[in-house]
């Protein structure tokens, strides 16, 4: 039995069952197949609990039949007896069904969490390139609650399935024409309901693409939202979000309407299904074909089989929008990371150079390079290099949105065109992920190297990094690994002490989400801080200082060398005070390594240095005494 939490193991593994991402059908089935055990328990338990309300209007009629009618009390005590056993049996046996359904519903949703949670971490860089982040978001959140939700309906569906036949059997054994149309009416109600379901699923579909792109919009205006203030662009984006929200909105009006028609004609058959049970019962009365008694148990039965009718709406209503959440959801869970095992692993020697063949840029082992370029992006793909990340691929992005004036076979062609670009892109990040990668470490292609074995060594610190909740201690070091003296080190080296003293509590402050309470400085420097403490053999920071002023940026160049001292350190950066402080300056000029050497010597020899280093070697001076005294 799967029990929760639900525990996924990532697909790469030996022997890991992958989601079935052929068709949003598949995927569906297979979320039913992974609660195995407990999605047949809590069938069985919902059939028990059918049972009183099954036997329930038939003890009724034999009651007023053998008891009432009959004028023996006796009788009569036990069937009420009898049928008070039946109906605590059924309350008991609720309870334990609802128990089930809600660990079976939590199952879903938390496992749809995970699996997106596994791929994120399994395709890291990749997923960004390739799908929206609100996208990913709605996967996981929404996307995993309708799962849930499909999971129960499901259930009830089927066991309320199997007592509506026993029901119609009964029925047939006492009154042909009543057990005909106990027969027809729910096959009846599916089938002038399906017309409906059509455009149901095609508004559900547009609120769902809808909300997904509401959800990308929040959450670039939230990481953005100091940038934005800024440039007082407050306005302007929230107008934009103002306008999607009502894009949201009058999709779910829509989808709304029709959903409303659903439920309408399953209310409109249900109880005309009850009228007319009652119409034929009547006459079967007067014709004596009935009993009193029997005419109150189909009274009973009629009552009681609109809750099955009701419920294969319902089913209806919550599969079609399980459709729509699985196609997103096999979006997202049916891309294919591109790295691949190499077949003949080498192992990876930090303590040899680095050579990037597209540059020629070349790392000496142990010392702190920093690479200059008049073209930031230049430096930063030297990084992704070094670091082993796909380069950009600008334009890549493909959605699995669809325009909303798309219709039918239309927007099945674009579907299937959108699903072939995504497809071709997965093979290009493939082909590149597998050939010889170009950077290469005491002689080894990195290639060659297993993915986890340079994510354990190289460590690449880009621009955009992400800092999570939670306590500082926890934020600088995540595995919590560093005793409190090499933790103070690293705030030390970053200068990071105003971050420490900005957090009640110092080390288990506590920090928000993307470090929101920070400045864009601070964020920056517990970054660094972080990126110091993992101490890894070969670290690559990009632009670390870039948000700082000048005196704490000149505290930070001074330390950075010491603190790494005797690892690899390779700095992307055009800040003198960083240069003034460097073993070895590389020289990048449209992305090929040009000149090399100490700051002082390519100032006075290299042109093309110069009118890179925009801020004068006359700040360096002026700041150099207070650099040395921060040591």
């Amino acid at each position: 039995m799967r029990d929760f939490p639900p525990q996924t193991r990532a697909y790469t593994d030996r022997g890991a069952e992958a989601p079935d991402t052929r068709t949003p059908r598949a995927f569906l089935w297979w979320m039913v197949r992974q609660n195995g055990g407990l999605f047949v328990a809590g069938l069985a338990v919902a059939l028990i609990w059918m049972v009183p309300q099954t036997v329930g209007p038939w003890m009724v009629g034999r009651a007023i039949d053998t008891g009432i009618v009959a004028g023996d009390a006796g009788v009569t005590i036990r069937w009420v007896l009898a049928l008070a056993a039946v109906t605590l049996f059924g309350a008991c046996s609720g309870i334990a069904f609802h128990t089930i359904i809600v660990r079976e519903w939590l199952i879903a949703l938390y496992g749809t969490t995970k699996l997106v949670t596994r791929k994120a971490l399994q395709l890291g860089h990749v997923l960004t390139r390739r799908t929206p982040t609100g996208e990913v978001l709605s996967v996981s959140g929404s996307d995993g609650d309708q799962f849930g939700a499909l999971m129960e309906i499901t259930t009830r569906a089927i066991s309320q399935l199997v007592a509506y036949l026993v029901v119609a059997g009964i029925v047939l054994t006492t009154s042909v024409r009543m057990g005909v149309l106990v027969l027809v009416s729910a096959p009846l109600l599916v089938v002038l309901g399906m017309p409906l379901l059509r455009p149901m699923q095609r508004w559900q579909g547009v609120e769902r693409s809808r909300n997904s792109e509401l959800t990308s919009m929040s959450t670039d205006i939230v990481g953005g939202l100091r940038i934005l203030r800024g440039i007082g662009g407050e306005d302007t984006f929230g107008g934009n979000y103002a306008g999607q929200s009502q894009r949201v909105r009058h999709s779910g009006v829509a989808a709304g309407r029709w959903l409303a028609a659903v439920e309408s004609v399953g209310v409109l058959l249900s109880g005309g299904f009850v009228v007319a049970l009652m119409w034929l019962g009547t006459r079967e009365v007067a014709q004596g074909r009935l009993t009193v008694g029997e005419l109150v148990s189909f009274l009973g039965y009629g009552l009681f089989l609109i809750q099955p009718m009701r419920t294969f709406v319902e089913f209806a209503q919550k599969w079609t929008r399980s459709v729509v959440s699985a196609r997103k959801a096999i979006a997202v869970l049916g891309q294919r990371p591109p790295w691949v095992h190499p077949d003949e692993p080498a192992l990876l020697r930090t303590d040899g150079e680095i050579v990037d063949e597209a540059s020629g840029a070349t790392i000496r082992p142990g010392i702190l390079t920093m690479v200059v370029s008049a073209v930031p992006d230049d430096s930063a793909a030297l990084a992704d290099r070094i670091g082993r990340y796909l380069p950009s691929d600008e334009g890549a992005l493909v959605s699995d949105e669809i325009p909303e004036e798309l219709k039918g076979r239309a927007a099945r062609r674009e579907r299937s065109a959108r699903a072939l670009a995504r497809e071709e892109q997965a093979r290009r990040d493939e082909e590149r992920a597998r050939r010889p990668w170009g950077v290469t470490v005491d002689g080894v292609d990195l290639s060659r190297v297993p993915l986890d074995e340079v994510r354990r060594h190289v460590l690449v610190s880009d621009t955009s990094p992400q800092v999570f909740a939670g306590t500082l201690r926890s934020a600088v070091d995540p595995l919590g690994r560093l005793t409190l003296e090499q933790a103070e080190r690293a705030l030390h080296t970053a200068a990071a002490d105003d971050v420490f003293d900005a957090l009640p509590g110092g080390w288990q402050g506590e920090l928000e989400e993307r470090g929101r309470g920070l400045s864009g400085g601070q964020r920056q420097r517990l970054v660094l801080m972080r990126a110091l403490a993992a101490d890894p053999d070969v670290l690559v920071l990009v632009e670390p200082t870039s948000a700082v002023d000048a005196h704490t940026e000149a505290r930070i160049a001074a330390r950075l060398g010491a603190h790494r001292a005797g690892r690899t350190t390779v700095v992307m950066t055009a800040s003198p005070l960083l240069l003034h402080h460097a073993d070895e300056i590389v020289l990048l000029e449209g992305g090929v390594a040009t000149a090399r050497g100490r700051h002082a010597d390519l100032l006075a020899d290299s042109p093309a240095y110069r009118s890179v280093v925009v801020r004068g070697e006359r700040d360096v001076s002026v700041l150099a005494h207070h650099s040395e005294e921060s040591r």
